[in-house]
């Protein structure tokens, strides 16, 4: 019964997209090298605001006083802005790495019914 039902789903299907004959790929580049870092430059672009933050915690004052807290928190959103701007740059160099990668990938060509 699976076979039968595989068989007509495999018969009723469209191919959509088509490879296009003759066409070879680029060598990769600097995207897959960028790619492969992209994790670690995350990890780090979020760590070391993290730690400056947690230095800056580490070394105020026993007695707080309203401008140590002001500075602190002030240093503590200046981290969380730098660390979403990060987080922006990286998955902007991401997407442009996968737009690269699919562009010199083969090339395909859409059957119009």
């Amino acid at each position: 019964m699976i076979q039968r039902i595989c068989h007509c789903t495999r018969k009723h299907t469209v191919n959509w997209l088509q490879r296009l004959p003759g066409f070879t790929r680029s060598a990769p580049g600097l995207e897959w090298a960028l790619w492969k870092k992209l994790p670690w430059i995350a990890l780090a672009g979020t760590a070391l605001p993290l730690a400056l933050v947690s230095l800056a915690y580490l070394a105020a004052p026993d007695s707080p006083t309203p401008a140590s807290e002001r500075a602190l928190t002030q240093w503590f959103y200046i981290a969380i802005g730098v660390v979403v701007l990060h987080w922006t740059l990286v998955l902007t160099a991401a997407i442009g790495c996968v737009i690269v990668m699919l562009m010199k990938g083969p090339a395909f060509v859409g059957i119009w019914l």
